[in-house]
């Protein structure tokens, strides 16, 4: 039987190549999102090219009632999960603490905080019976809080937080804990912030390579492949041409 690997976020950007490069490497997947139909066509893609089953589960990881429902439905022979990459998140606005909305404010706290713990306590006799290696989506705005940053800020701090927390209170029980901290990467977290203005979303990464889902996939993947006696606690990974939320090389 293949190990499982289930992803959050998995409809999209970081998410989505995290799908691709388990299922080349033979992990059946749990993908979870809220939006079905791109779900279902990443299933059919993932089982036509790598040959393995695909699982897709939607529901809104800021909704604990259905988080909690979604994880029940996992049948007995899906249980088999040695990856869960809490995947799901975003940012909304970037505004003046002054001025900014707090319907932002929440959805961002409910999705990039309250959903990673509900799917994770939901998963958690899941991870106690594998060993599940847990992988926490973070971010560089997790370490250094930038202007109009705010909330999302706060948002990921609380991710490394939480990380480093789970870190402590799994250790007995062998289960790794490893947080992601990615700088610029383009997927569709510019235009979302940006509420689809794409000219803005474009503007982030102006003259300038950036990080791409399935480089931080390939991170990702690298860390559950070492020894079982080796966790990374966090990577921290950003683009050659930055160096900081605010140190940008652009040419």
């Amino acid at each position: 039987m293949n190990p499982i690997a289930c992803i959050t976020g998995a409809s999209s950007g970081i998410g989505e190549a995290c799908a691709h490069r388990f299922a080349s490497a033979k992990y059946d997947l749990i993908i979870c999102g809220r939006r079905l139909d791109r779900l279902n066509v990443l299933k059919s893609t993932l089982e036509e090219k790598y040959a393995v089953r695909v699982l897709p589960l939607s529901f809104d990881v800021q909704n604990r009632t259905a988080v909690q429902d979604a994880i029940n439905s996992i049948p007995g022979d899906w249980q088999n999960i040695r990856v869960l990459i809490n995947n799901a998140g975003l940012s909304l606005g970037r505004d003046n603490f002054s001025t900014a909305d707090l319907d932002d404010w929440d959805t961002m706290m409910q999705t990039n905080v309250n959903g990673l713990i509900y799917v994770t306590k939901a998963l958690m006799p899941i991870i106690m019976a594998n060993q599940t290696h847990i992988i926490n989506m973070g971010s560089i705005a997790g370490k250094e809080v930038y202007e109009h940053g705010n909330v999302y800020c706060a948002s990921k701090y609380a991710v490394d937080a939480l990380s480093k927390s789970m870190r402590i209170d799994l250790l007995k029980h062998g289960i790794k804990v490893t947080a992601i901290h990615p700088g610029a990467v383009e997927t569709e977290f510019s235009l979302v912030r940006y509420k689809g203005d794409a000219e803005k979303a474009a503007s982030v990464y102006h003259g300038m390579q950036p990080l791409t889902g399935t480089d931080i996939a390939e991170t990702i993947f690298y860390t559950t492949q070492l020894p079982a006696h080796v966790c990374i606690n966090e990577l921290t990974i950003m683009p050659t041409q930055q160096a900081s939320t605010a140190h940008f090389h652009r040419t």
